[in-house]
Formats: C-alpha cells, structure tokens, sequence
C-alpha cells in the first residue's frame, strides 16, 4: 500500500498554481532543492512523469492534470478536518429545542452526524411542547427550536408539512365509542384542531386523559382505552393510524417549523439546520 503525504501534495499544488518550482517554493517558504525532492519522490512512487520539464516552464503531464484534481481535494479535505477538530470556532454548546413528538426518528441520527461533523461542540436536546420552547428561544434559552403549528411565523422555516393523523391501539375499536375518548396532552398543540374538527362533524368527545405524561397518553390508547392524534411517521410502533374509512373528520396539516437565532455561531448553527432540513424535508408533502 503506497500512501500519499499531504505536505508533498500541497507543493505539487503550488507548482501547478504558480508554474514554476522557483515560485512555488517562496510561496511554500521552502527552498527550491526541497521542494523539487518532493516532486521527484512522488514522481518515484507512483512511477509516473507528473511534469513536463522540457520546455522553459513547467508543465503538467496528462497523469500531472489527473492527479492535481484529486489532490486539490485531499489538502481541502486535510485542512477542513484540522480546522474542525481544531479550530475554537467550533467549540462549546449548542442548545437545540425539539417537540416531544418529532424526536423519533429523525433527531437521534441527526444528532449522530453533526457530533460526528463537530466533535468538539456539545448539543444540549431540549424535549418539551411548542410553547415551551417558543417561549424559551424568545428569552434567548435555545439555538435552533423545531415547531409543529398549523402556521409559519415570521422569521421561521418551514422544513416539513405533513397531515395529522388519528392514532389507536392496533387492531383497538375506541374510535368507534360514543362520545369519543380522547387522551392529550394538557399544553398540546394539536388539541384546539381536534376538538373543532369533532365539533364540526357533530361526533361527541371526552377527554379521558390529559396528562404531562407521554408515556401515560400512550399507554391509555394502546390500552385501546382512548385515542390521540399525531403527525404522520411520527407514531410509535405499539400504536398504529386509525383507517376509520371516514368515520372521523379529516384533521389540518401541521408544519414542522425551524426557528434559528442569530450571533456568532453561525456556521454551527447552519451545518445542524442543514442536518435538520435534510432529515425531514424529504417528506413534505406536495
């Protein structure tokens, strides 16, 4: 296995960049002798003519112009990960709020690749409700919240929009009872558009369950006791849609906002927006 050495590469670089060894060796700070030893021991390793000295400048070879783009992108990338793992710019905390409900599945490997992208900043997750973590990004408490709301408010990004959607118990008969029961949560966002809906299509309703509790709304419709709505692909898997064949009302689409602040962690907080626009995008609805 012959391995190239990034030093030896940045030189070809600067020869092909500056047409000359003479040049590219004060650009360097290196002398000439040693930059010319440089390109004549990776001219050896890879036993291939990378320059054409015959004529008054030098030139590149077709193996020369072959290997110089692949070289532009291995110093690029060098440099990149020094400065990543290196760099005080990226270090410290990023605070980054997300709704209970849209945690899984997405958030755990978008977490994944940004700690892998920037190993020395430390994400601190934040799960609550939207209000909650409205009203903490406006006291400045977090870096980059997600949403779910039935609007878009000034200053936010829309990443998704997806339908909401009845969930029960698998195989559960609740949906059919008469006054419908209803699990939620007591800050949940959802709640209003439900109950307008039921409202509208004349079906009565109870809430059984209003609780802080995830954990407790979920095992009460699993319980085939209640049921609950929540955003498309965002159900667990011990809870399944109700296919109701429009036994229920139709309920309103729900944006999955971002709102991001500004200051100077700007390019942290633009490479985890990208992370978070990639997860979710990919499942707008059009």
């Amino acid at each position: 296995m012959r391995n190239l050495d990034i030093t030896t590469l940045r030189s070809f670089i600067a020869v092909a960049d500056s047409g000359g060894v003479t040049r590219a060796a004060g650009f360097l700070h290196l002398t000439q002798s040693a930059v010319s030893m440089q390109l004549k021991r990776l001219e050896e390793m890879l036993g291939l003519d990378l320059l054409d000295r015959s004529g008054r400048t030098v030139a590149l070879t077709a193996s020369g112009e072959q290997l110089l783009a692949y070289a532009r992108r291995m110093v690029a990338l060098n440099d990149e990960l020094v400065s990543r793992l290196t760099d005080h710019e990226f270090e410290g905390t990023v605070s980054l709020g997300v709704p209970h409900d849209i945690v899984y599945p997405a958030i755990p490997q978008v977490l994944k690749q940004f700690n892998a992208a920037y190993p020395r900043v430390r994400v601190l997750l934040e799960s609550s409700h939207t209000r909650v973590l409205k009203d903490l990004f406006a006291k400045g408490s977090c870096d980059i919240i997600m949403t779910t709301e039935t609007t878009c408010d000034a200053g936010a990004v829309t990443l998704a929009t997806r339908p909401l959607m009845w969930i029960g118990a698998p195989g559960g008969v609740a949906w059919r009872q008469r006054p419908l029961q209803l699990a939620f949560g007591r800050l949940c966002t959802f709640r209003p558009n439900v109950v307008a809906a039921l409202d509208e299509a004349g079906i009565t309703w109870q809430v059984l369950v209003e609780t802080e509790s995830d954990r407790t709304i979920e095992a009460t419709v699993s319980a085939d006791l209640a049921v609950h709505s929540m955003i498309e692909g965002t159900e667990p898997p011990h809870l399944e849609r109700i296919d109701h064949k429009g036994a229920l009302p139709m309920l309103p689409a729900q944006h999955i906002n971002l709102y991001r602040a500004q200051g100077g962690k700007g390019p942290v907080l633009d490479a985890l927006s990208d992370l978070l626009l990639g997860a979710f995008a990919g499942k707008v609805d059009r």
